[in-house]
């Protein structure tokens, strides 16, 4: 049962603070190696049917504007299931929160006070959100992916 409530957390759509306009899909995958006859490694995305502490997961968020004018002010924010540790975004524009969505900014910028007081800087592991804040317009029928990764805990 916990592992049917994990699943349907990770395919839970993403906040989207953006125009009416803008439509979102968000898919997981798990990311396997596969060896192929020839003794070739290959990379593939599945469906996660079963997941285990150690799999690497991809997150990938697709949208697409299907208004009437270009959409302005993207912004796409993904909570990070509690099971997941983040392991960084596709294009590496994405910002990240480590306080449920308070304060942003590249994982190297922040800083957490550990259970002893002091401050750190953060991990990976400390990352609750995901956000990406698109410069420019996206054009009528326009559409695209962002993508994160990580690593159930």
């Amino acid at each position: 049962m916990r592992l049917l409530a994990f699943l349907l957390a990770l395919l839970a759509p993403a906040a989207l603070q953006a125009a009416d306009s803008i439509s979102l899909q968000s898919a997981v995958f798990v990311e396997k190696l596969l060896v192929e006859p020839s003794g070739r490694n290959r990379v593939v995305l599945e469906e996660p049917k079963l997941v285990t502490p150690g799999d690497r997961l991809v997150f990938i968020l697709s949208y697409r504007n299907g208004g009437t004018a270009p959409s302005h002010n993207f912004v796409v924010t993904n909570p990070l299931p509690t099971a997941v540790a983040y392991q960084g975004s596709a294009d590496g524009q994405a910002l990240v929160s480590i306080d449920s969505g308070r304060s942003w900014g590249s994982l190297a910028q922040l800083k957490i006070k550990d259970l002893d007081g002091r401050w750190r800087s953060a991990r990976p592991e400390d990352v609750t959100h995901v956000r990406w804040a698109l410069a420019g317009a996206i054009p009528v029928g326009a559409s695209g992916k962002l993508s994160f990764r990580g690593v159930v805990r």
